[in-house]
């Protein structure tokens, strides 16, 4: 039994490492490529205006990386002594951990609770919807799927900020990174066909993973493949890409391990 850890690649191996020290054999086989905003202007442009908002929402850890790699020499800011008081806010503890490793001061974030059911949108709003009034400005850091024909306002977290316009707040989006399909090795190609029906266990921790899966690989089945997914929606998707076996579970290392075991 393989554990093959799908995230992109900078996560995906720190997964790795984890699940190989609690004891069980992993593998990455990121099934998202991760690069740089086409267009790097924009980010600049918001990190000139950092101080017109009062918070800015980071859709995952590498909305984090990307943002922070193009940061001019602006004032002080997300440090709780500095004169500009922006929040950042993040929906789990990998981007919380991407913002520290940028230098952001622990009391500038707003996450969802250790012990919050899901890490989320929905989770991260019911911590945060008390500070959101009428002007409250928020800025949401996201990513581009590269050759979707989507807008560089990117894609992502639109269920957050319809509730921060609902509460009178305003929102701006940018656009941090952008994601593709990867380009598979010959021995992942190998990996992949091998694992849709060995007892392999997949670790989805997103639905863009499923469907960049199930898109490269049509000619294969998935009735008897098995996977945990880290949310209900990506659960539904693994479901309706035909995986046999579906394990939801909190997206935080002991609650995997233990979804892992029970697949066993």
């Amino acid at each position: 039994m393989t554990v093959i850890v799908t995230r992109p690649a900078r996560e995906a191996h720190a997964w790795v490492h984890a699940l190989q020290e609690a004891g069980l054999p992993a593998v990455a086989l990121p099934l998202i490529a991760v690069g740089p905003a086409p267009d790097p202007n924009p980010v600049l442009d918001v990190w000139r205006r950092i101080a017109e908002f009062d918070a800015a929402m980071f859709v995952s850890g590498n909305a984090v990386q990307h943002f922070f790699e193009l940061k001019p020499a602006v004032g002080r800011v997300f440090i709780a002594q500095a004169a500009i008081k922006t929040r950042a806010f993040v929906t789990g503890p990998g981007s919380r951990d991407a913002l520290l490793h940028a230098g952001v001061d622990a009391a500038c974030i707003e996450m969802p609770d250790a012990d919050a059911g899901q890490f989320d949108s929905e989770a991260l709003w019911s911590r945060v919807a008390h500070l959101v009034r009428p002007a409250y400005r928020v800025l949401i850091v996201r990513g581009i799927v590269a050759g979707a024909g989507v807008s560089m306002e990117g894609v992502g977290r639109d269920w957050f900020a319809r509730q921060v316009e609902a509460a009178g707040g305003q929102v701006e989006f940018v656009v941090s990174y952008q994601r593709r399909c990867p380009v598979l090795t010959g021995a992942e190609n190998k990996l992949v066909e091998t694992a849709a029906a060995d007892g392999s266990i997949w670790l989805f921790s997103s639905s863009e993973s499923i469907t960049n899966l199930i898109g490269a690989f049509p000619q294969l089945a998935w009735h008897a493949a098995k996977c945990v997914a880290t949310h209900t929606r990506i659960a539904q998707a693994a479901r309706s890409a035909g995986f046999g076996v579906v394990c939801e579970s909190r997206p935080v290392l002991s609650a995997v391990v233990a979804s892992i075991e029970s697949l066993q």
